[in-house]
């Protein structure tokens, strides 16, 4: 009962944010419990910290701030698990096409010697749009096998436990077990947990969330409407304790100390508890390294398109030709050195065109509210379609 604190931790944070917790009782719930009084009484943070390091852009401004928020994190992490058919689809034709070029490369090469050449393992730059569901309500996850399995595996639990009583008429295994999983689903109620997970704006804005320059992929998510969540506001993760999550820490934590006390008193059957205990903990573990959905972390997607192509710059102007601003937004992340000329060209033109078509969208939302009258209707901007931009130059 006092190894494993951190695995509880990150089991917690995985399903924390409803009334139901499943986390299971296990051998780590002490330590973590009085992990918490030292929450208490410093910054009184539940949620662990992201551990997936990636950072957050503002799909307008270029702005960049670094992750710390645990859900953006496990995104991030999980793409490869989580990502359309369709993305994996145009990555693999994008390492087909490096292999082919590189092969036909080294066959043009005087010191070729007739060895295959290894296939690229990431290359290029593929950026994936997608949109927050309008029908869905964001912060509310849908319950996947994850959240399942502690409820499977506390009955089953609970049921090991009942054995001392049925054989040897020694009820004290039942009682600690299920005194453990009521403490337990307690910790995880705690209010603060919804609050830390999900603390940020409603607004309707464009975050791009990626690892680092040279990745392979660039997750790109356009807020619907204004109850979307602000991701930039969300990768913060910072957020105001409760009192209430003090005071409740500091009474489970004496009640976990007196569950341990009473564990340690234990003298007949003691096998029957390592059992219940080791279970709880491979559930735990399990739990915390899953991957998951967006959906059950209550962030809901819907997939758009992906722009990938073998020259990361190719990507980024293909994507600005799609979506004004947001290629432009990655170009300092991707490429913070100093341009080709022909490039700087190219997006100081992008620039321009993309202020156009910012000024043209305002102008018409003004006359649609009624705010100003123009002379001659001005047709809607999405009907005059983006102007195209030419670039001659070769991406690097």
């Amino acid at each position: 009962m006092i190894i494993g604190a951190d695995v509880v931790q990150h089991a917690l944070g995985q399903l924390a944010g409803g009334y139901l917790n499943p986390v299971c009782f296990s051998f780590g719930w002490v330590a973590y419990s009085f992990n918490t009084i030292g929450v208490a009484v410093g910054d009184n943070r539940l949620l662990p910290l992201s551990d997936s390091p990636s950072i957050v852009i503002n799909g307008k401004t270029g702005f960049v701030r670094e992750n710390r928020s645990w859900v953006l994190g496990r995104l991030v992490r999980d793409f490869e698990y989580w990502m359309p058919k369709e993305v994996d689809k145009e990555v693999n034709a994008v390492l087909e096409e490096v292999h082919k070029k590189d092969t036909e490369d080294a066959r043009k090469s005087s010191d070729y010697n007739q060895e295959p050449v290894p296939k690229c393992l990431c290359a290029g730059l593929c950026i994936s749009v997608f949109r927050t569901s309008e029908s869905m309500r964001p912060g509310i996850p849908i319950y996947d096998w994850v959240f399942y399995s502690g409820i499977v595996v506390s009955i089953i639990q609970l049921g090991v436990s009942v054995i001392p009583f049925i054989l040897y008429s020694d009820f004290s295994t039942f009682m600690i077990t299920g005194a453990g999983l009521i403490l337990a689903m307690i910790h995880g109620a705690l209010p603060q947990w919804k609050a830390e997970k999900w603390h940020c704006r409603r607004q309707k804005k464009t975050a791009i969330l990626t690892t680092r320059n040279g990745a392979q992929h660039a997750i790109a998510i356009i807020g619907s409407d204004k109850h979307a969540f602000d991701l930039e506001d969300l990768a913060s993760a910072d957020v105001t304790g409760f009192m209430s999550t003090r005071i409740g820490s500091t009474i489970l934590t004496i009640l976990w100390f007196g569950l341990l006390v009473t564990v340690a008193g234990m003298k007949q059957n003691p096998w029957f508890l390592m059992a219940v205990g080791g279970i709880g903990m491979i559930q735990n573990i399990i739990v915390a390294s899953a991957s998951r959905r967006p959906g059950a972390h209550g962030i809901h997607l819907e997939y758009e398109r992906c722009v990938a192509r073998p020259k990361v710059m190719k990507a980024l102007m293909d994507l600005e030709e799609l979506y004004p601003h947001m290629g432009a937004s990655l170009l300092d992340t991707f490429f913070p050195g100093k341009l080709f000329p022909k490039e700087k060209e190219y997006w100081d033109k992008a620039e321009k065109i993309a202020e156009a078509k910012d000024k043209a969208e305002k102008d018409f939302n003004k006359l649609i509210d009624g705010k100003t009258l123009v002379s001659g209707a001005m047709p809607s901007p999405a009907s005059q379609g983006n102007p195209i931009l030419v670039y001659s130059g070769s991406p690097v």
